[in-house]
């Protein structure tokens, strides 16, 4: 039986100089999928706004929402760390409201840990919530819940006070409590010069190989999102186009009359299950 990961594993992955991974997933199949794929961390993304509910950003997301595909993916009873993000406003209010959503999360979700976007701004928010004994994983640079402060999703870092900034708040959320940081579309220069100053770990997307883990979207990498390319993301399958060629397949043969044939029929005497072989929850 693999192991599970824990919060643990994560840092002694880092002091190791073993490389960390991280897929971002939103149901039961795709965590078995994930899992089964040997990846250490299942992050369950408010991305989910925009990939799963079609939304143009990820700011419409509720806990309920969050909290609902955290159960699916943990009913899939992966040996992942499972993280859950803290949607918008679910955090930023109060400490209080802060300590309420993410314990929803852990006692509802069954997460094992959650993850807040943000730096100095939410340092007391990181202590109330590892002094509540619920693991926290940080998120600098791009953070996609700012992206109206920002102007849209751009690349941070870039001016010398913004680098400061960065810098300054990593080591802050390292000493408020995080165990790991995201960091989001920086340079990668900066994102290597975070990652040798902390000693908890980095996982990157968009912030190159420097950082401890890299993290990705298990929609984007499969290729099964055809409208969205950043330049971040490498696509190691194009389901987008097998799906829409398996599906067509399947209208052709229904409208010629090929399929269903009596392989994929039922007879009299047929004692099969029409469920057979599906894994039970």
């Amino acid at each position: 039986m693999t192991t599970a990961v824990t919060v643990r594993t994560l840092l002694s992955m880092k002091k190791k100089g073993e490389k960390i991974t991280m897929v971002t997933a939103y149901d039961y199949h795709s965590a078995r999928v994930v899992d089964a794929a040997g990846i250490d961390v299942i992050l369950v993304g408010d991305s989910l706004g925009m990939v799963i509910q079609g939304h143009e950003n990820t700011l419409p997301v509720t806990v309920q929402d969050v909290t609902y595909h955290a159960r699916l993916v943990r009913r899939a009873d992966p040996h992942c760390l499972v993280v859950a993000d803290m949607p918008f406003l679910s955090y930023q209010v109060s400490t209080a409201e802060a300590v309420a959503n993410a314990g929803r999360l852990i006692k509802e979700g069954r997460a094992q840990a959650v993850k807040i976007e943000g730096g100095r701004e939410f340092l007391n928010t990181v202590g109330a919530l590892t002094d509540a004994s619920i693991p926290v994983m940080g998120h600098l640079g791009l953070t996609p819940q700012s992206v109206h402060r920002f102007g849209g999703f751009r690349v941070q870092g870039r001016t010398e006070d913004s680098r400061k900034r960065i810098l300054e708040d990593a080591g802050l959320l390292e000493r408020a409590g995080c165990f790991s940081l995201v960091l989001e579309g920086i340079p990668h220069e900066i994102a290597g010069e975070i990652t040798g100053s902390l000693a908890i770990p980095t996982i990157g997307i968009g912030a190159g190989p420097e950082c401890d883990g890299q993290v990705l979207v298990f929609h984007d990498l499969l290729g099964i999102e055809a409208h969205l390319e950043p330049k971040f993301v490498k696509r190691y399958a194009n389901l987008n186009d097998e799906m829409i060629d398996a599906i067509g397949r399947f209208r052709r043969e229904v409208k010629e009359g090929a399929f269903p044939d009596l392989d994929h029929s039922y007879s009299s005497s047929d004692r099969r299950a029409p469920r057979a072989g599906r894994r039970p929850n």
